[in-house]
């Protein structure tokens, strides 16, 4: 790879960088060609990107934007790397999921995620990294709890007991 390819390269990754807050690291050495061909069909479907690239090159991009930023996960690059882009946060761990569920399989490894500021280290970061609750799905939550109290008042008022404008009488 030439020293201009190089610099292609980082550039591409700086504008990935840029344009997502949500990326995840992967371990995806023991795969086979078909597999990885079905995991970037899966990303394909969920509108996630998947990029694979040197790790120093992955560095130097992120080193770039904001060293410290990224400090967390400059340990993770190392073996082979790929990088999946999401402007949703759980649709990578997600998809990662399904794809060891479907090959019965440990790989691909999450070696690292950064979630909005965040970075998870390790595999065991997975199952946690799937249960995030989307934007749109707090939302659908908050408006939940904001209208359960109106519900209740409106349902007690139209299960109240109707008066009549007769006068009662006591003997």
């Amino acid at each position: 790879m030439t020293k201009q390819e190089k610099n292609e390269v980082i550039e591409l990754l700086k504008d990935k960088f840029s344009q997502y807050t949500n990326f995840y690291i992967t371990d995806t050495e023991s795969l086979t060609v078909d597999q990885v061909t079905n995991l970037r069909r899966h990303c394909f479907d969920k509108k996630v990107e998947m990029k694979v690239a040197k790790n120093t090159l992955i560095r130097k991009a992120l080193e770039s934007i904001d060293s410290e930023k990224f400090a967390g996960v400059y340990d993770s690059l190392h073996q082979v790397t790929a990088l999946m882009f999401s402007e949703n946060p759980k649709d990578p761990a997600m998809i990662l999921s399904s794809f060891r569920k479907e090959n019965n399989k440990e790989r691909p490894v999450l070696k690292a995620a950064f979630i909005n500021g965040d970075i998870f280290v390790g595999d065991n970061q997975l199952k946690a990294l799937t249960q995030i609750k989307t934007k749109n799905e707090l939302i659908g939550e908050i408006i939940g709890l904001l209208q359960s109290p109106i519900q209740r008042v409106i349902g007690a008022l139209q299960n109240r007991p109707e008066t009549t404008s007769e006068p009662v009488v006591e003997a």
